[in-house]
């Protein structure tokens, strides 16, 4: 009796060790956002829908709906995610997403002002939006492909409950999200350092009123110190802006990083410049 009872006190230590360490590697799996690069650098929930409300009542371009959107750090996880309206079905539930991808993907393909510094006095970096690779990622583009890169982690997206989406508990937080999206409303987050911190991804209404929505939550969070760094809009003080450059039927962008217009499109180079 004595024996068995020290046995199945044995397995039941082992059991309790094992699930110990499953637990543990679960909740490391939800705190990757601890360090240097994360989350505890990056404007939290509520900062996040504040700059979201102010942006969507600011700007009235496109079908003037509400949005969605997310914040990731430098590593792609996400940080936070909120919508503008009433409740989570009040904008398109499947922007949620999209705002996410967005996110990622201005931060994938950004790079700090000092990570390709010359002595030529050009700008140094690269900041690119979302809006900057739609044309590139076409058939004949430079980037042709590039959507079909870093596929988005739908465990991740899909995880429930649903009741939270949007909320500060959104089950996207702490994990990474991935995916490439290519238009309007994805902007990397720079530091007052000019150093590439993480992205943020607005969707929920025409890809380019997504765009302009975008900038504005980055100016209202402060983290839009590029000034200085290279981009491809040609206008310095907006170097990731969106350009509209897409003339025929095919569709050809002079530059090759044009972005189609939108109903109700509004005045890009009336968007605040950067720090």
């Amino acid at each position: 009796m004595y024996k068995m009872s020290l046995r199945a006190a044995t397995v039941l230590l082992a059991l309790a060790g094992t699930a110990g360490v499953a637990l543990a590697d679960d909740n490391n799996s939800n705190d990757d956002h601890g360090n240097s690069n994360g989350c505890g650098n990056l404007p939290g929930y509520s900062a996040l829908k504040s700059a979201l409300a102010a942006a969507t009542a600011t700007e009235t371009s496109g079908l003037n709906l509400q949005m969605w959107a997310t914040v990731v750090d430098r590593d792609g996880i996400v940080c936070a995610v909120a919508f503008s309206g009433v409740n989570r079905g009040a904008q398109w539930p499947g922007s949620r997403v999209i705002s996410a991808q967005k996110a990622n993907t201005a931060n994938s393909f950004s790079l700090d002002s000092s990570s390709s510094s010359n002595s030529s006095g050009k700008p140094s970096g690269l900041a690119l939006s979302t809006a900057n690779l739609y044309s590139a990622v076409q058939p004949g583009g430079s980037l042709f492909g590039l959507q079909e890169s870093n596929p988005v982690d739908t465990d991740v997206a899909y995880k429930g409950p649903s009741s939270q989406f949007g909320s500060s508990q959104d089950p996207m937080n702490g994990r990474k999200i991935g995916g490439v999206n290519v238009f309007g409303g994805g902007l990397a987050l720079y530091s007052s350092s000019k150093q590439v911190v993480g992205g943020v991804g607005v969707s929920g209404d025409t890809s380019c009123a997504d765009h302009m929505i975008g900038w504005r939550v980055r100016h209202n969070l402060g983290l839009d110190h590029l000034s200085g760094v290279g981009g491809v809009s040609g206008d310095p003080a907006r170097p990731d802006n969106i350009i509209y450059d897409i003339t025929g039927n095919p569709g050809v962008s002079a530059g090759g990083f044009g972005h189609p217009k939108c109903i109700n499109t509004g005045d890009q180079t009336l968007l605040p410049a950067v720090q």
